[in-house]
């Protein structure tokens, strides 16, 4: 139990390591910053795919299981970040400072509530035995560092000090720790069907957060469909490469 909080507390590192690059004296340039959210995207559409979907569809016979899981999570999180941006994090991964407008209460919420059934995952496939996965460890760990970057910048702009961002980042990956120990706990001895439905439920929940509010950010801050375009392709295929070589 003690290793599947340590995993997920690590896959969730790179939230600190971003938020302190975007503190870093130099500043990265609008296109940048979208280009590596969008790369950031990719890896994590690859992971959905490879590493949660197909692996729900390979574990049990019932496949409207992952059909429930994926609809499940889709409105969970739908429903979570549409009252996170009532309470004013709505904003949260913009990196042109518009989280000045938003609650710092609503910021956090946000960030965690992305950052959960990705680290859910992780837990659950410790528990199963199987030993973690490296493409989706690999998939969470690259994809964070260009959300913190995104959102640390915007937070920057919006004069959040460091030691604030970089609390708030050290407190979600602490949570995401709990939550893969939480993964680990309640699904020791889960039925087949229990287990499809968790993966496609992280995976209907995270593609969500990808349309809602990753991809947007990084079309507007990258300027050309082109450029983000791109950067998806290439996160999906290192993703995939991860995928298929380990």
């Amino acid at each position: 139990m003690v290793g599947a909080f340590g995993w997920g507390l690590l896959a969730a590192s790179s939230l600190v390591i971003g938020g302190a690059l975007a503190y870093l004296k130099w500043e990265f340039p609008p296109r940048l910053i979208g280009f590596i959210m969008a790369f950031g995207a990719g890896v994590l559409i690859s992971a959905i795919a490879f590493d949660l979907v197909q692996e729900a569809v390979d574990t049990t016979d019932h496949d409207w299981v992952a059909y429930v899981g994926i609809f499940a999570g889709c409105a969970v999180f739908a429903i979570g970040n549409w009252r996170i941006e009532r309470m004013g994090g709505g904003k949260r991964k913009d990196a042109a400072g518009a989280q000045a407008e938003g609650s710092a209460e609503g910021i956090v919420l946000g960030s965690v509530l992305d950052g959960i059934p990705e680290s859910l995952v992780i837990g659950l496939t410790l528990a199963q035995g199987g030993g973690l996965g490296v493409a989706y460890f690999a998939a969470v760990f690259i994809s964070n560092l260009p959300e913190a970057i995104g959102s640390s910048a915007g937070l920057r702009k919006a004069h959040w000090s460091a030691r604030s961002v970089l609390a708030m980042w050290a407190g979600i990956a602490v949570a995401s720790g709990g939550a893969s120990l939480l993964g680990y706990a309640f699904f020791d001895t889960a039925s087949d069907a229990a287990v499809a439905f968790v993966l496609t439920f992280a995976a209907g929940a995270i593609l969500t957060m990808l349309a809602d509010t990753m991809m947007p950010e990084a079309f507007k801050d990258a300027s050309r469909s082109a450029a983000v375009g791109v950067a998806t392709t290439l996160g999906f295929a290192t993703a995939f490469l991860i995928h298929t070589v380990s």
